[in-house]
């Protein structure tokens, strides 16, 4: 009989990235690689490398712990995932992070940017705007875990730290600025007064490069100087910062080991994410389809550009295995002592077997699932971590601290080339809209922003609203 060239493992519902309609996809395996295939009647048939390790991908089913809702949702079900964001009442998961812009403005013009951010581009937020977005997300969550300002630029804007003295009033647990590092190179003293919002404060740092070409692509500009001052005046303070490495295929991919040594030498660094490019936004030089850099792709390389972490060391966070990687470490004396290798990763969420070497299993496993069902709630790691190290009796550090952590995270950001309804559906990382929704991070790229909104309304709702008269 004639066989495929491929080995067909699931079914899932996409989008056409050309128009955006929802189109049924199907999941396959082909040289160890995972693409997807959809066809639209109208753009014809696409082929999406989504993953290129399939026995990652097909372990990331077992990684999926219950859903955690927020406490209110914002919108009805009517259209369909993901035409009814806000967040609806059919998403599977709460916000881990939700993502705050303050600002459309920004100090560059990034080739990158999601966003569209530019000096010119939009307008700042009032501060009774900002303020009424906080409340939506405490109203949401009670205690988010992680409100991150953003923009734009958060830094451009006139009322910057009467915002964080807003924000820090809330019972938000841990509070992040995203922010490319301009203003922080060039004014020590904008550092200095940063650092005496901590504890529970963290900055967010784009590092994308130390090649000068790499960052004119990525940012429009040689940010060399710049990254380094700014790090000289965040380790000058001990204020917590994450590096985080917009990925390219081709551009950045081979600087992953070098980002992670040189972020470990510095003080203030806690660790580093990366993000492999969303297309959304601004034009990306690539093909989509076949030269992407996937999830998988990274944590291959960060493996094969390290001689610190195993693959027992990075593996799928349960609140989202499909968007997320990640892998904590501790500092100790100039060493790096990665911690996930203590739990076999192929029974974490088994709760009828524990296979765990150490002394007090159930204990560790106990703590290893709270660790890992986080998200990224660094302040819920940070008091989760000290009792697992008392389930590591070879492990002696006395005065552990915040200080001592390094965590490494993949964050894929889904479009509409890879767009999968089921990892969809669990996006932990929102974007608070200017009206009050809250929406995942991957779907207000693709739908929300106004002149997507706009086209979603006219073009993709009334064919969705027909095709449901139809079916009926």
């Amino acid at each position: 009989m004639p066989v495929r060239p491929y080995t067909y493992y699931d079914f899932t519902v996409s989008l056409c990235p050309e128009c955006l309609k929802r189109i049924d996809a199907k999941i396959v395996f082909e040289d160890d690689n995972v693409f997807m295939l959809k066809k639209c009647d109208e753009h014809g048939s696409f082929k999406v490398l989504i993953a290129n390790d399939v026995e990652y991908y097909k372990n990331i089913r077992n990684y999926n712990k219950a859903s955690e809702m927020p406490y209110k949702f914002n919108t009805k079900v009517h259209y369909g995932c993901p035409y009814d964001c806000g967040l609806c009442t059919d998403h599977e998961q709460h916000s881990c992070l939700t993502v705050l812009e303050i600002t459309d403005r920004c100090n560059l013009s990034c080739p990158t940017c999601y966003a569209m951010s530019s000096p010119g581009y939009g307008r700042h937020r009032t501060i009774e705007e900002v303020e009424k977005m906080l409340d939506i997300i405490v109203r949401n969550e009670k205690e988010p875990d992680v409100v991150q300002i953003s923009g734009g630029e958060p830094t451009v804007h006139p009322d910057f730290f009467e915002i964080l003295d807003i924000a820090k009033r809330k019972p938000i647990k841990h509070l992040m600025v995203n922010t490319n590092g301009i203003r922080m190179a060039k004014d020590e003293t904008f550092v200095q007064r940063l650092a005496a919002y901590m504890p529970d404060f963290e900055v967010y740092l784009q590092f994308d490069s130390f090649k000068p070409s790499v960052l004119a692509a990525l940012r429009g500009a040689d940010l060399t100087d710049v990254r380094k001052k700014a790090l000289e005046h965040l380790n000058k303070y001990n204020l917590s910062t994450t590096l985080v490495v917009t990925l390219q295929m081709g551009m950045n991919d081979d600087e992953i080991g070098e980002i992670i040594d040189f972020a470990l030498k510095q003080p203030c660094v806690r660790g580093v994410t990366f993000q492999p490019v969303q297309v959304a936004g601004r034009n990306i030089n690539f093909n989509p389809g076949t030269d992407r850099i996937t999830m998988t792709d990274v944590r291959k390389k960060i493996l094969q550009q390290t001689n610190i972490f195993n693959e027992n060391d990075l593996i799928p966070v349960p609140c989202n295995p499909d968007a997320l990687v990640m892998g904590y470490a501790l500092k100790l004396n100039g060493n790096v002592f990665p911690m996930t290798r203590y739990v076999d990763p192929a029974h974490l969420l088994n709760n009828s077997r524990n296979t765990i070497v150490y002394e007090q299993d159930t204990a560790l496993h106990e703590q290893m699932l709270k660790i890992f069902s986080t998200g990224i709630s660094v302040d819920k790691v940070e008091e989760n971590f000290k009792q697992l190290l008392c389930c590591l009796p070879e492990i002696y550090a006395p005065g552990l601290s915040y200080n001592n952590l390094f965590r490494i995270i993949i964050m894929r950001f889904i479009d509409a080339w890879d767009f999968d309804v089921r990892a969809i559906k669990k996006s932990c990382v929102h974007i608070v809209h200017k009206d009050g929704r809250i929406i995942p991070f991957e779907t207000m790229n693709m739908f929300y922003r106004d002149d997507k909104e706009a086209y979603m309304k006219e073009k993709l709702l009334p064919v969705t609203s027909k095709l449901e008269t139809e079916q009926s």
